[in-house]
């Protein structure tokens, strides 16, 4: 299942990618984003990675 598959640093560096969005569209906060961020870089499955932006509406992207 592809959720235990360790993550990239290019998959990280994408969900950080869009929380910066969703922080522009005001979706979260700045303080959000920060924690959020913290979070994409200690996750090591692509499935940890899912669960930041699970929140966000697809559509962003």
């Amino acid at each position: 299942m592809m959720r235990n598959w360790r993550a990239s640093d290019a998959e990280r560096q994408a969900i950080l990618d869009k929380l910066q969005y969703a922080v522009g569209e005001g979706r979260i906060t700045m303080a959000e984003f920060e924690q959020r961020a913290v979070a994409v870089w200690r996750s090591r499955t692509i499935g940890e990675l899912d669960e930041l932006i699970a929140d966000l509406p697809h559509s962003l992207w």
